[in-house]
C-alpha cells in the first residue's frame, strides 16, 4: 500500500512493505530527490536495515549456541508494516516479531518507524521496543536512502560535492569485500569538500565513525539544489554508490550498527556496533533529509 503525505512544500510517498520511503518532491520546481529504485542499479528506495546492519560474516550469526540465517540489512525492509496512525503530513508504521521473523530472529521485538514532513524537511524516528520480560533484545537499525544526482539536467554527477558538518576528521574504516577491516582504520579529511567522482566507490562505500551532530550534504556551485542529511549520536555513517557503475544516485545512510569484522566470532553479544536494549525498555532515534 501507498501512503501520501504532504505539506505546503514537499509531496512524500511511502510504502507499506518495509515501510519505504519512496518519494521526495518539493512542489515549487517539481524536483524528484529520491532515487527511482531502476533494477538496472539498485532497486530499492530507502531501505530500512533492522535487525542488522551491513553483512553478517557467511550470512549467520548465533544466539546462545544456536545458529541462525540472515541476509545483508536484515528483513525489516521486505516485512509488510501496519499503519498506527496518519495525519496529512506525518505517519507511523509498525512491525512486530512473528513466527516468521523468529525462525531468523529469536527475539520479541515491536520497530515503530515515523515520517513527519516540517516546511522542506522530512524526519525519520525509529522507536525499537523491548517487550520481553527477562531477555535482552540485540539489534541494529540503519537507514539506507538513495537521492537523484545529479538532481537537474544541466548537471552531471561529477558537477556535485560532499560538504561535512561539523568540518573536522573523522575516523574512516575501509571495507574487504563485504566485511570491515578494522585494523585499517584511517583519519579521512572530511574537515574540507569532497568532490564526488565514480572511483570514490571503487571499494564500495565509504564507511566513516561519527559522534554528536552531524550534516552531510550533497551540493553542486552550478544549482542551488541540493540534499542535506542531519543526525544525531548515530555511531556510523555509510556513504554509497554502486561501484563501477555511472548510477546516477549516492546514499547517505546514518547508522546505529555496521557489517562484520573480517574476524567476527558470530556471537551476537560479541558482534561490533550492537545495540543492546533490556527487558521492558525502548530505543529512539531521529534523522533529518532537508532538499533544496
Amino acid at each position: 500500500m501507498m501512503i501520501k503525505l504532504e505539506n505546503e512544500t514537499l509531496t512524500v510517498t511511502i510504502l507499506t512493505k518495509g515501510a519505504e520511503l519512496t518519494s521526495i518532491k518539493r512542489k515549487d520546481n517539481k524536483i524528484e530527490y529520491l532515487w527511482q529504485a531502476d533494477p538496472k542499479y539498485w532497486g530499492r528506495h530507502a531501505p530500512v536495515l533492522f535487525p542488522f546492519v551491513g553483512r553478517l560474516k557467511e550470512d549467520r550469526y548465533e544466539v546462545d549456541g544456536k545458529t541462525y540465517p540472515m541476509g545483508q540489512h536484515g528483513f525489516a525492509r521486505d516485512c509488510e508494516f501496519e499503519i498506527m496512525h496518519q495525519t496529512a503530513s506525518t505517519v507511523t508504521l509498525k512491525l512486530s516479531d512473528s513466527p516468521s521473523t523468529k525462525e531468523r530472529y529469536p527475539y520479541a521485538f515491536h520497530l515503530l518507524i515515523t515520517y513527519t514532513l516540517a516546511d522542506n524537511t522530512v524526519t525519520t524516528a525509529y522507536r525499537v521496543e523491548n517487550p520481553a520480560s527477562d531477555k535482552s533484545l540485540y539489534f541494529s537499525i540503519g537507514a539506507h536512502p538513495g537521492f537523484n544526482i545529479p538532481l537537474t539536467t544541466d548537471t552531471t554527477f561529477e558537477d556535485y560535492y560532499f560538504s561535512f558538518s561539523p568540518r573536522k576528521t573523522r575516523t574512516t574504516i575501509p571495507l574487504s569485500g563485504a566485511y570491515l577491516n578494522t585494523p585499517c582504520k584511517t583519519l579521512a579529511q572530511t574537515n574540507t569538500d569532497i568532490a564526488l567522482t565514480r572511483s570514490l566507490f571503487d571499494n564500495d562505500a565509504m564507511i566513516y565513525e561519527t559522534k554528536g551532530e552531524n550534516i552531510f550534504t550533497i551540493k553542486s556551485e552550478k544549482t542551488e539544489h541540493s540534499v542535506a542529511v542531519r543526525f544525531v549520536d548515530f555511531p556510523y555513517v555509510g556513504i554509497w554508490s554502486p561501484p563501477q557503475t555511472d548510477a546516477p544516485f549516492v546514499c547517505i545512510e546514518p547508522w546505529f550498527g555496521i557489517a562484520d569484522d573480517m574476524n567476527a566470532t558470530g556471537k551476537i553479544e560479541e558482534k561490533l556496533g550492537m545495540q543492546t536494549l533490556a527487558p521492558q525498555k525502548s530505543f529512539e532515534a531521529a534523522f533529518e533529509i532537508t532538499v533544496n
